[in-house]
């Protein structure tokens, strides 16, 4: 080889380096996130050390998940209703000033 097929890369500085490793690691993540929480069976197999395997949910599994998210939708409807019954300091506050401004 010539020296004009030869690359010369800069030195790298350690935020540079990091910031690399971030951005792999990232990449690498989000496509195991993308496997994973896709709805056919896979497994992951990291170098023999951590093996995993998912299947999807069958339909009594689903029907499972369907009544507890209604559960948790009614929870959190619950909540918000309890909390418009709790009367909040600043709203009295606020109404008291708005009526001495009326009231000089």
């Amino acid at each position: 080889m010539s020296e004009q097929d030869v690359v010369e890369i800069d030195p790298m500085s350690v935020d540079q380096f990091a910031g690399a490793v971030v951005l792999i690691l990232g990449a690498i993540g989000s496509l195991l996130l993308v496997i994973w929480q896709s709805k056919c069976h896979c497994k992951v197999n990291l170098c023999y050390i951590f093996q995993c395997e998912r299947r999807p949910p069958n339909e009594d599994e689903m029907k499972g998940l369907k009544e507890h998210a209604k559960k948790k939708k009614e929870e959190l409807e619950k909540d918000k209703k309890d909390e418009n019954l709790i009367p909040n300091k600043s709203n009295e506050l606020e109404n008291d000033i708005e009526l001495k401004k009326d009231n000089p």
